[in-house]
């Protein structure tokens, strides 16, 4: 049974969203947060999203390299990941985010359109694709990525 989905695509500056309709067909960019350097990551701001957009399930990209490895950002990502996973009932995956930007870039400029100053726009259409990819396997029968564990409550802090 499809449900509806928050997909999230975590960076330095921004956060890109996307959720998907209730039957689990369409994924729409939903914003964007801005992080702010030297701050928290914005793990409530996240949930805030969730609960006012009715989310049932979130999904985090997960930055990893064009081998499939681990980077810096994807250990980040897991932990902030793990993090909102221990603040909410809801389920939690990790899913290859490879290339999604890349995609959303591709995209805009196909349309005719320039990413100079529409850099919030870019993040939250590479979450959409990135849901639209899960959108597409799970209609198929497959469920990608990886359940995410939430950290304990003495390490969330």
């Amino acid at each position: 049974m499809p449900v509806r989905t928050l997909a999230v695509d975590w960076g330095d500056r921004r956060i890109g969203l996307a959720v998907s309709d209730e039957l689990g067909l369409l994924a729409s960019p939903a914003g964007v947060i801005t992080r702010r350097a030297g701050k928290r990551p914005p793990i409530a701001e996240v949930l805030r999203h969730a609960d006012t957009l009715g989310v049932e399930a979130i999904v985090f990209g997960l930055p990893i390299d064009g081998d499939g490895n681990e980077t810096a950002r994807s250990l980040e990502v897991r932990e902030v990941a793990a993090r909102l996973a221990a603040r909410t009932t809801r389920p939690v995956r990790l899913v290859d985010e490879r290339f999604t930007t890349a995609a959303a870039l591709r995209t805009v400029r196909e349309q005719g359109g320039s990413t100079r100053g529409r850099k919030g726009d870019v993040d939250a259409l590479a979450a959409a694709i990135l849901l639209d990819q899960v959108l597409n396997a799970e209609r198929g029968g497959v469920t990608l990525g990886e359940s995410v564990t939430p950290l304990p409550a003495e390490a969330n802090n």
